[in-house]
């Protein structure tokens, strides 16, 4: 039998509230001074980690949010705990485990709307794509103003703004991007995602490779580097087609820039900031 533990005073659930709050406004490291502190005075306390690992996630550290929800299960919301512990374990590529996890989410609170677009998201990888449309379609209907209607862009259409943006690019970085295909894929694989150690199953694009600044003639040959698209990942953040149009070409240009080993001055002056 789990040990009782001692409810959080109303003062520290208001101290809880300005965390949450400081999240939502985008101050994760202000976040991350609150909720350390709280930490140091109840140590291990489950309401706490909740909050340890929502802090940790926005700062993108998802091993560091499971490791918070360890003796967290018992916490004042058990939804909660299981969303974010599938969060997490989706952002580790562990889709299998997030399924699971998401899943006892929405036993618990079925109309919890960002625990349908997770499990959307996540049976995508799986491969399960009419149930990962239900879930998307559940989101859109308990919060329309979070999530929106898919973007109705079959692959030619898509392949053509690409080109699109590519075709903006300085002629000499196209010129230097002739040995670089750039590959447009559904959503990024396991094998791609296991081979960063920080990506995100929900990334854009991706760079692979030796970059131009540090590439030498004794590099041993190995397979050829690539700039790489996620469609579904792209549609899925673009509510219409003028802002697809956008995040194709940011996208195109960032990798480019990896590519190139430029820095933010660099692509300044090689036109691509």
């Amino acid at each position: 039998m789990n040990a009782p533990y001692d409810t959080l005073t109303e003062t520290e659930w208001d101290r809880v509230s300005h965390v949450w709050e400081l999240l939502d406004e985008g101050e994760a490291e202000r976040a991350r001074i609150e909720i350390d502190g709280l930490l140091r005075e109840r140590p291990g306390h489950p309401d706490l980690r909740i909050v340890d690992a929502a802090v940790a996630l926005d700062q993108g550290e998802p091993r560091a949010a499971l490791e918070a929800l360890d003796g967290a299960e018992r916490s004042a919301d058990p939804a909660l705990f299981f969303h974010l512990r599938a969060v997490a374990e989706f952002e580790l590529a562990l889709f299998e485990r997030a399924r699971d996890d998401a899943s006892c989410a929405l036993a618990i609170h079925p109309d919890l709307a960002e625990a349908h677009d997770l499990m959307s998201r996540l049976l995508e990888h799986l491969g399960d794509f009419e149930r990962a449309a239900e879930h998307a379609a559940e989101a859109r209907d308990i919060d329309p103003g979070a999530y929106h209607e898919p973007l109705d862009v079959n692959d030619e259409q898509f392949d053509r703004l690409v080109q699109e943006s590519l075709a903006e690019l300085p002629a000499e970085v196209r010129r230097r991007l002739e040995e670089w295909p750039v590959v447009v894929e559904p959503l990024p694989s396991r094998a791609l995602l296991a081979a960063g150690s920080t990506l995100s199953p929900d990334l854009l694009g991706l760079f692979v490779g030796h970059d131009l600044m540090h590439r030498s003639s004794a590099d041993l040959p190995t397979t050829p580097g690539a700039i790489y698209l996620f469609r579904r990942n792209l549609l899925r953040q673009c509510p219409d087609r003028d802002t697809l149009k956008r995040e194709v070409r940011i996208t195109v240009q960032h990798e480019v820039g990896h590519l190139l080993g430029l820095d933010e001055d660099d692509l300044e002056r090689w036109g691509l900031a």
